[in-house]
């Protein structure tokens, strides 16, 4: 799967619940394993499915109407514990962006380390985009990274997010940080063989 983001047109998972914390978006039983893989199969664990492992009927991810690489969820996602895993998750169950009126400051930078794009906007746009869903739950949207928006298709409504330029970079390139420092390796080599000496 490729890791660059540019550009994406989706449909959405709305999630309108507010302090969604990591614990609920991965539980810590599930935190054993060493690699990324598989996390997606237990995102949500325990809102997904009930005691006996069946899928539960009323859980937005079990209905097959809502789809899509975009998460939107209420305000304060990713609040709680600073698990890592909580991002693997998300990323391994297919989402590429998640959409929040706040964040918690250690999930979005996770969120960004595994190229996730957590789109912070207001509650007011926030409130427009469950809206679209609810009238439509095909409703798509797109973000482009480049002009740093997020625009509801069927409205036309957009806003403009902020990101780090340095993880915007990264992102657009797919780029982790070594990768980024080795985008520049002739720049530093030129600058270092600039340099004077004195020792």
């Amino acid at each position: 799967m490729s890791k660059n983001f540019q550009h994406l047109l989706s449909t959405a998972v709305p999630i309108a619940i507010e302090n969604i914390d990591t614990d609920q978006i991965i539980p810590a039983r599930f935190l054993k394993a060493t690699t990324r893989d598989g996390f997606g199969e237990n995102l949500f664990r325990d809102w997904r499915f009930d005691a006996n492992n069946q899928p539960k009927a009323d859980f937005i991810l079990n209905n097959p109407i809502y789809q899509g690489q975009m998460l939107v969820a209420g305000k304060n996602f990713g609040c709680g514990s600073s698990r890592e895993h909580a991002a693997w998750a998300i990323a391994d169950y297919g989402f590429k962006v998640v959409v929040s009126s706040f964040f918690a400051d250690i999930f979005k930078n996770n969120a960004l380390n595994n190229f996730i794009l957590p789109v912070q906007v207001t509650d007011e746009f926030l409130d427009k985009i469950f809206v679209a869903i609810e009238k439509d739950p095909n409703a798509q949207f797109e973000v482009d990274m480049e002009k740093q928006s997020l625009r509801i298709l069927s409205t036309g409504d957009e806003f403009k997010f902020d990101i780090n330029p340095y993880k915007k970079a990264c992102l657009i390139n797919g780029y982790d940080d070594i990768d980024y420092l080795l985008s520049l390796r002739k720049e530093i080599e030129t600058y270092e063989g600039s340099r004077e000496f004195n020792f």
